[in-house]
């Protein structure tokens, strides 16, 4: 009974992995550049080398670990978090950025929709 419920449980986490694994990969990322230039550039640059904004750079966030963008000065709380930027981790920050990140100085409330969700971080996955 027990390994079933264990069996079951990973199943259901996988499976959720999978879902947003593949909601990224089925992304439209000229889509996602459209709502970051519109949305996101306001506070994040995105090209290799741009200086920081109110955010930092967004350029090779992919697989980078929070609070790492040279010359710029993060928030205790992202500093502490421990994240390294995943589909994932990004798909559950950028939805809602202070629930996964308490403190973090990101003032934006989220990306509610999710084909823009997907959208944007298949954009991001294509800095690099």
């Amino acid at each position: 009974m027990m390994r079933s419920v264990g069996l079951a449980a990973l199943s259901i986490a996988g499976a959720m992995l999978l879902s947003v694994n593949a909601a990224w990969a089925d992304g439209d990322a000229a889509k996602g550049a459209i709502y970051f230039k519109g949305r996101c550039s306001v506070c994040h640059t995105s090209e290799k080398g741009a200086g920081n904004k109110i955010g930092p750079n967004l350029f090779g966030v992919f697989g980078r670990h929070a609070a790492s963008a040279a010359d710029y000065t993060y928030s205790g709380a992202m500093k502490n978090s421990g994240i390294t930027w995943t589909a994932d981790k990004l798909s559950a920050f950028l939805h809602s950025p202070r629930t996964v990140v308490p403190g973090t100085k990101m003032t934006y409330a989220g990306i509610v929709r999710d084909e823009d969700l997907a959208n944007t971080i298949a954009y991001l996955a294509t800095l690099k």
